[in-house]
């Protein structure tokens, strides 16, 4: 496998998880940055009336525990993309940020954010969709490498 993705995607994995990580943790303390906190507190006010299930099914989901849930998944992903080397969880912990991206980006567009709000989270779709990509490549590639490197048998026997 070329180096060079193998770099691409370790360091989309580890810069995209940090990212999270600290978004995750600007939503769960005030320690970072008391004035985002409490505007982020309020923005998830308005989030939460929009949330999906509230408008397909009357499911109302109490703002705080909305922010809270979303700081979590971004700080249990984001550990994920940056610290376990397992592509597997990896990968699930870059759908599920994506959802939540796209979730975001949904929400923002309901209550007519301007797009210096929602300009993130785009940026960030492209982002972790592009680490998708970079990653189903490398692993075609390395996939094709092993089969030509070992041909399978035919009947499963081996041929002196």
């Amino acid at each position: 496998m070329p180096a060079s993705n193998t770099i691409v995607l370790r360091s989309l994995s580890i810069l995209l998880g940090l990212f999270f990580i600290f978004v995750g943790t600007l939503k769960l303390t005030p320690h970072i940055s008391k004035d985002l906190y409490k505007d982020l507190r309020t923005e998830y006010v308005k989030y939460a009336k929009v949330f999906p299930l509230t408008a397909l099914f009357g499911v109302k989901i109490p703002s705080k525990w909305y922010r809270r849930t979303v700081g979590i998944l971004e700080i249990v992903c984001g550990l994920a993309m940056a610290l376990i080397p397992y592509h597997k969880i990896k990968n699930v912990a870059n759908v599920l940020l994506l959802l939540l991206m796209l979730l975001g980006i949904y929400q923002h567009w309901m209550v007519s954010d301007p797009f210096e709000r929602s300009g993130p989270a785009l940026v960030f779709t492209f982002m972790l969709g592009g680490r998708l990509v970079v990653w189903y490549q490398t692993s075609r590639k390395e996939a094709a490498e092993l089969a030509s490197v070992n041909p399978p048998q035919a009947n499963g026997l081996k041929q002196e």
